[in-house]
């Protein structure tokens, strides 16, 4: 039996700034709607309140409150995860998220990634050093936990 396809959401304040940090994160490709989303448009089969401009790679027209920046890694491997998505959230994250993303890149390149995901606006909440291993606490620019070992 195949992997089932999964689709990551987070609910954001900003879901087109978040989208682009887990985009850049996670190496993957945002995905390119610009021309369907102006074609829906100028058909008048959707409201021009609905769509927002975004810059940056894979910018152009977007859903305003919805962005689902990507289509793959830019390795070109596929798994279980094929997407990350963002949807518009009025308020901060309230408490603690339940689930959060291991990025699981290896004792040799740890390091580096955390400086990397640094540089894109992650932020180290708290180092674990101990017998059941080392990973770094990280969270997202609106707060999400993740870790990386």
């Amino acid at each position: 039996m195949s992997p089932i396809r999964t689709q990551i959401v987070f609910d954001a304040v900003e879901p087109h700034a978040l989208a682009s940090f887990w985009a850049a994160a996670l190496h993957y490709e945002p995905e390119e709607i610009d021309a369907f989303v102006r074609g829906l448009l100028n058909a008048g089969a959707v409201p021009a309140d609905l769509v927002t401009e975004v810059d940056g790679k894979g910018g152009g027209r977007r859903w305003r409150r919805s962005a689902i920046p990507t289509t793959g890694s830019t390795s070109g491997a596929q798994g279980p995860v094929a997407a990350s998505c963002s949807r518009q959230y009025r308020r901060p994250r309230p408490v603690k998220n339940r689930v959060h993303l291991d990025l699981l890149v290896g004792p040799e390149g740890c390091n580096s990634e955390v400086e990397r995901l640094e540089a894109l606006g992650a932020t180290v909440l708290n180092v674990h050093e101990g017998d059941d291993g080392r990973w770094v606490l990280m969270s997202d620019p609106e707060g999400n936990e993740f870790d990386v070992s």
